[in-house]
């Protein structure tokens, strides 16, 4: 439960007033699943001597969850610790105190590098390098879309709570892919040990990619084959690095964009169906024929 009140004695979480963005949004989502039942005071400024003993204080006072600080907390990879970050560098590992032991630190890094890390860098001003001729808008761009519009009479209260279950909302899902990939991983490395002519075969769809990146096993892999939630069975190429994500084969060029019985005819395979006009995706009515796809595109690449 998250309640706004408006004497700080009555708090035990205490953050800044105005406007809002994404690191005391999510800071303040994360404290409410942390400690099940907050009261958030929003100030302007704060005395630490005035904030209740055992109050989580962030994101002003300078003090252990701030971060404007000229000394501020630093990741190895330098990007500066918002107060997001450095609430969860604290409590993250208690609060995933459920989870298995042998999977709980991966869980913890992976929120912190899928969501938090991002988080941090934007607040601090370490924007993302976008050369796209369109609008890229990040999860901090969508917290500040809850800041009351200019000439509205939006309450900045029942904006910032609602700012909030939507940053918790993120994060739960966050968490349970993070879980998710720790209970794949195993299956996944079970599967490279079976591998054949460099084709990855999975008998259910799961997160598999960087899996096969970061293990041994998984450099010689070209291709891996799971149902489709359409129906039938998908073929994915799988990218050079996480840094390079070309593929290492491609599918045939002639192929892309066909389906039906006019990719048949190109690829001489009945059963084929779909292939992605960006040469990435091939679906196929069987696992059968998705290994002769494979198989095939192996071959003639060789």
């Amino acid at each position: 439960m998250i309640k706004i009140v408006d004497d700080i004695t009555q708090a035990n979480c205490i953050t800044h007033s105005g406007t809002m963005h994404a690191d005391e949004v999510f800071a303040t989502a994360f404290l409410a699943l942390y400690l099940k039942d907050i009261k958030v005071f929003r100030t302007p400024e704060v005395k630490v001597e005035e904030v209740p003993e055992g109050a989580y204080l962030y994101d002003i006072g300078g003090q252990k969850f701030d971060h404007h600080q000229a000394d501020a907390l630093l990741r190895e990879n330098g990007i500066k610790y918002s107060s997001f970050g450095l609430l969860w560098k604290e409590l993250g590992r208690e609060y995933l105190k459920e989870i298995p032991e042998e999977e709980r630190e991966d869980v913890f890094v992976g929120i912190d590098k899928e969501l938090i890390e991002g988080i941090d860098a934007i607040d601090n001003g370490n924007f993302p390098n976008i050369t796209a001729n369109y609008k890229v808008k990040t999860i901090s761009d969508a917290i500040k879309w809850f800041n009351p519009a200019y000439a509205s009479k939006t309450d900045e209260k029942e904006q910032f709570l609602k700012a909030v279950e939507v940053a918790q909302m993120i994060f739960l899902q966050v968490q349970n892919q993070m879980i998710g990939k720790q209970k794949a991983k195993k299956k996944v490395l079970e599967a490279l040990t079976n591998v054949q002519n460099h084709i990855l075969i999975l008998e259910e769809y799961m997160p598999y990619e960087e899996v096969v990146l970061s293990d041994a096993k998984g450099k010689e892999i070209y291709f891996v084959i799971f149902p489709s939630n359409r129906g039938g069975y998908a073929i994915k190429t799988i990218p050079k690095s996480v840094e390079d994500k070309t593929a290492r084969i491609d599918f045939p060029k002639e192929w892309g964009g066909f389906v039906g019985k006019e990719l048949e005819e190109k690829t001489k395979i009945k059963g084929s169906l779909f292939c992605h006009s960006n040469l990435f995706l091939f679906t196929c009515a069987t696992k059968e024929v998705a290994i002769t796809v494979a198989n095939k595109v192996i071959a003639e690449k060789n």
